[in-house]
């Protein structure tokens, strides 16, 4: 099928994505590898399969002999740019953040990649110390196994609303199983590497309240998550990041 790829939407290093009509088409860099469009393509199926609302599948085709992932499009705001409009709206938003991460995080997919697996790889290969690696894998081992979906990348940017209210969540390709709390200290990461620690504190709270969840515990993650996050950071980022690395207890 020819795809109109006239109309681009976002631009990321290793993908731009293109609208057409009713379609998200996600086109990849020359050369990207074909087993991570597989795993993502497969990862998005099974978390469609939960009946959470997310983008449908389409297809996994190669456009000019690059790969590409066809989604249905999803048209509405994302909730990152309704919160830089209204921000006098941000607990209303932050509240409905949280309760969006909290359906996901109560469903299981039984089939996809662990977290424990994902973030042990992903420290691994960081440049840190052979002792702080060792450190933070004791940690890691520690913490409980957990089976919720977790998104992995869950930022404002992928929580989509739609004209009649409904919330839509996209950009599955870092999804895993695993603990909830981990999730939740990479998106209070997340927030923080945007500059709006204000609102990583907000979220937190809230997620806390809400779950009774003691932060203390979420907190734990942190330096873990942290890690795993270095392959993929800026430098600038890096120095962040080593900051809470560096940070192995909270009391």
């Amino acid at each position: 099928m020819n795809y109109n790829l006239n109309n681009p939407i976002a631009e990321r290093k290793t993908k731009t994505v293109y609208k057409d009509n009713d379609k998200t088409i996600k086109l990849f860099i020359p050369n990207y590898p074909k087993s991570n469009i597989l795993n993502e393509a497969l990862n998005q199926a099974r978390v469609e399969e939960t009946g959470l609302n997310i983008p449908s599948l389409v297809e996994v085709t190669k456009i000019d002999d690059r790969w590409a992932l066809v989604s249905e499009h999803i048209e509405g705001r994302t909730l990152g740019s309704l919160m830089e409009e209204h921000p006098e709206k941000i607990d209303e938003y932050l509240n409905l953040f949280v309760d969006t991460q909290i359906n996901i995080l109560s469903k299981e997919a039984p089939l996809l990649n662990k977290l424990k697996d994902k973030m042990q790889r992903k420290i691994a290969e960081t440049d840190i110390s052979q002792d702080i690696k060792y450190e933070l894998n004791i940690k890691l081992e520690s913490m409980p196994k957990h089976k919720m979906i977790c998104h992995g990348d869950f930022n404002p940017t992928n929580v989509i609303i739609k004209d009649n209210g409904d919330v839509y969540v996209i950009d599955w390709a870092h999804v895993t199983q695993g603990n909830a709390s981990a999730d939740v200290a990479r998106t209070y990461l997340l927030f923080c590497l945007n500059g709006k620690k204000e609102e990583a504190e907000k979220y937190l709270n809230i997620y806390s309240e809400k779950t009774n969840t003691e932060k203390q515990y979420i907190q734990k993650w942190i330096p873990i998550v942290a890690a795993a996050h270095l392959s993929k950071a800026s430098e600038e980022e890096k120095a962040f990041l080593m900051n809470w690395i560096d940070v192995i207890e909270y009391q």
